[in-house]
């Protein structure tokens, strides 16, 4: 499966966003998909997941509340809408697929499929 994020862009603090993680090569339904976020001279992190199949959603703690991650099986696209976005979210941002029989997890080392990064800049 070939991953393609897009969507970032530079906002004040305060604002949002809509990113987009779009599939193509196979269907994403049998996937889990997550966002990942990189900031300079920072180590990946994992942002939000969701297991297509049955729904299963996990977040960081750093983005509970502020962000949402969704699906659109139809579309084979995952949404990541971040609200109430802070300096500290500014990072490129990057979506990420493993097989469905795997479970929702945070960790870079269990997703085999990336796409390339968005830049996500929020301005104070």
């Amino acid at each position: 499966v070939q991953l393609q994020a897009y969507g970032g862009g530079s906002v004040q603090a305060g604002g949002s966003l809509r990113l987009s993680c779009a599939a193509s090569g196979e269907s994403f339904r049998r996937y889990v998909v997550a966002w990942f976020r990189q900031a300079p001279g920072k180590e990946r992190m994992f942002v939000a997941a969701i297991k297509l199949s049955g729904g299963t959603i996990d977040y960081a703690d750093a983005v509970k509340g502020r962000f949402t991650i969704s699906r659109d099986n139809a579309k084979n696209t995952v949404y990541l809408e971040m609200n109430t976005l802070r300096p500290e979210d500014t990072a490129v941002y990057y979506c990420a697929a493993r097989g469905d029989s795997g479970s929702v997890s945070s960790s870079t080392y269990d997703y085999g499929y990336w796409g390339h990064g968005t830049q996500v800049t929020v301005s104070s």
